[in-house]
């Protein structure tokens, strides 16, 4: 791979400049106005593939936004990568907290970065770490030294649920036909401690509107006699949880995988400062179910979050307002064997059972996801312990992650294919918020390990 990280070294700069164009892209799948920008990332991204040397090319237009495929088959005797990554973005909102405009990049040190980090929406989750795959391709095939085939399927609904990329994969399953899956949409404990994600919690997603009056009420003439919808909502919401921060929702813990003293013993191992975990998100003390780390309480244990609640009056000033309808929005990560269709139904039973009869509450499902693990004996995952190994000179540790992909559990539902989750992100990047940024320290050091990935994974899938 020598010539591969001379290319990669040589043309550091002009990657950076590139992922710039893509950054500058406001492709935002959740907002119809950007309809236009989210093809215009996909064609972006299908001309640094042609120009990176892949073959077929395609921008497949689904019922949604499109696809983006392409391949580089050099010999069918030898392993195929399937690389899946996604165009398009988080909303920038609140816009006004960014400290630069979030389609405007620009690199900036910190103190976690001091080489400079790049800051824009989607910097790392996930163009940044989508194009590292592009580029180490593009350095593998110029250099001459594809060890692997590889398919690149880069999506751009990822952040609005995937819904067609299930329906693409269904179709297109001789396509995408491969003997692994690599992602880079998740992340590292730090630059000085590699890890890889061997686990993705699933996730199940609802929205609750609860209706009083048929009208917005005085609520000076009807306070205190009719039930105000937002009172109680916040009721219900807290009876969702006991005095020891464990989910009531009966049947809700049937199914949750217990892992063994042994498996958080090894988990335990990573690195971990209570202290400065509070101290990066401003908190005075942590909060979670009893008898259950920080850390194992945002991995290994399932979770019910309030995502979003409003209702009634919210301008200027006073309005005394009794409100007809109150809103809230629900997500519970999941844990393995939890199934996401089945924890939705159990909510929904519930909830609707402690509703008192003054209102009537309707509990809407959104999106879900299967929990993932991938096992650590796996030729995917040593290929990516091999790899990390090389470029970052120790071993990498395998931890499960709180966070959610929902394709993965489909990938190996309709394509047979364990995902290999080999990202390079930090906790401290601020994906979803203000001021999302990426290290350059990261993004090079992803360009540099993923030919490794494909060098170890030739090796071991030949013995």
């Amino acid at each position: 791979m020598k010539k591969t990280q001379d290319f990669i070294q040589k043309n550091q700069q002009r990657f950076l400049d590139e992922l710039f164009e893509l950054l500058r892209i406001p492709s935002i799948s959740a907002d119809p106005e950007h309809k236009g920008d989210v093809k215009k990332g996909a064609e972006l991204v299908a001309q640094h593939l042609i120009e990176a040397g892949a073959d077929n090319v395609e921008v497949c237009e689904t019922a949604g936004h499109p696809i983006v495929y392409g391949e580089k088959i050099i010999d069918k005797d030898l392993p195929t990568v399937l690389v899946y990554g996604h165009y398009d973005v988080q909303p920038a909102d609140p816009i006004e907290l960014w400290d630069s405009p979030a389609f405007e990049p620009v690199i900036k040190k910190t103190d976690i970065h001091p080489e400079g980090a790049i800051f824009a929406r989607g910097a790392c989750d996930d163009k940044g770490q989508m194009f590292m795959h592009i580029k180490a391709f593009e350095a593998m095939s110029k250099s001459g030294e594809m060890p692997c085939n590889v398919k690149f399927m880069i999506e751009g609904e990822e952040e609005v649920g995937s819904e067609n990329l299930g329906i693409f994969i269904k179709e297109q399953k001789e396509k995408l036909a491969a003997d692994i899956i690599l992602v880079s949409d998740t992340g590292i404990i730090s630059n000085e401690h590699p890890s890889i994600t061997t686990g993705l919690r699933g996730l199940s997603y609802v929205e609750i509107e609860v209706v009083g009056p048929n009208r917005d009420l005085h609520s000076g003439l009807y306070g205190g006699s009719v039930a105000n919808p937002i009172n109680v909502l916040s009721n219900m919401i807290a009876q969702l949880h006991d005095d020891k921060h464990k989910i009531t929702i009966p049947g809700f813990y049937d199914k949750v995988e217990i892992l063994s003293d042994e498996e958080r013993a090894e988990m335990a191992r990573a690195p971990y400062d209570e202290d400065e975990y509070k101290a990066s998100i401003d908190i005075k003390d942590v909060q979670g179910e009893e008898g259950y780390s920080t850390r194992e309480r945002g991995s290994i244990r399932p979770t019910l979050d309030v995502n979003g609640m409003w209702g009634g009056y919210i301008g200027e000033g006073a309005k005394t307002v009794l409100p007809s309808a109150a809103f809230a929005k629900i997500s519970m990560r999941l844990v393995p064997h939890q199934d996401p269709d089945e924890i939705t139904e159990q909510f929904k039973t519930y909830f609707e059972s402690i509703a008192p009869d003054s209102v009537t509450v309707k509990v809407k499902p959104h999106h879900g996801a299967i929990p993932a693990v991938t096992p650590i004996d796996s030729n995917g995952y040593i290929a990516a312990s091999n790899a990390m190994e090389k470029s970052f000179g120790k071993k990498p540790i395998p931890l499960r992650s709180g966070g959610s992909i929902p394709i993965v559990a489909l990938f190996e539902q309709v394509l047979g294919l364990k995902t290999v989750l080999m990202g390079f992100g930090l906790n401290s990047d601020a994906i979803h918020s203000p001021n999302e940024h990426y290290g350059v320290f990261n993004f090079n050091k992803g360009i540099e390990t993923i030919p490794y990935f494909f060098e170890e994974f030739a090796k071991l899938e030949k013995q």
